[in-house]
């Protein structure tokens, strides 16, 4: 059923999409992402100076959401992502890099505070936790040794458009990791050998279809 929305002056109508969305508890979806990520180190301070720059990685996936009520609702899924994260050690003649580029599983579990909506439009916030486990690695990834687990605390915000088939939803998360992912090297003589810890952090832009 479509409803409209009357403007007080004149005669425009605004559509109002998917009116009674709301009414249904659970929903299904999918989703793309575009990531920013790096690790935060701590490392052995007579250790050359290290730094993890920014690079990108990309999820994909589908969404579950359970609505507790008209603002409250639980968000979730399964994710598939690919990241290509990075060490660079600073040293006098050339940088040392080294890479660890892998496929991951990922579970978000996320609460969601709404907004009231007005007409086709609403706003929203959200947080939780994400596990993830390291499916695969590529193999000239070795050099960077780490744990393949993760557990990571996230929040972040979004906006809700309503169209008539859909809903589109943009939204910015932030992700950090609690886990120590570092994996001391085989060999010692491996700058990374003194790194003490690696935890990952990400800020992705998802594009949500529901």
């Amino acid at each position: 059923m479509i409803g409209f929305f009357s403007l007080a002056q004149g005669n425009k109508y605004i559509r109002i999409n998917n009116e009674f969305y709301d009414d249904k508890r659970v929903h299904f979806g999918f989703l793309f992402g575009l990531s920013s990520t790096n690790f935060s180190m701590e490392a052995d301070p007579s250790l050359s100076p290290s730094i993890s720059p920014r690079n990108f990685g990309f999820q994909i996936g589908g969404l579950a959401n359970y609505s507790f009520s008209r603002f409250l609702e639980l968000k979730s899924g399964v994710n598939i992502a690919l990241y290509d994260r990075e060490v660079t050690f600073i040293q006098p003649k050339e940088d040392l890099n080294i890479t660890r580029e892998s496929t991951w599983f990922e579970i978000p579990v996320l609460l969601k505070f709404k907004s009231i909506r007005r007409m086709n439009h609403r706003m929203y916030v959200l947080a939780g936790s994400k596990f993830g486990v390291e499916a695969n690695v590529k193999k000239n990834s070795a050099a960077l040794s780490a744990q393949t687990v993760d557990f990571a605390l996230e929040f972040g915000f979004g906006f809700e458009s309503f169209f008539k088939y859909f809903k589109f939803t943009p939204e910015i998360r932030f992700s950090h990791g609690l886990a120590n992912l570092y994996s001391a090297p085989s060999v010692s003589t491996n700058p990374y050998f003194k790194v003490s810890r690696l935890n990952t952090h990400n800020v992705t832009l998802y594009i949500n279809f529901e």
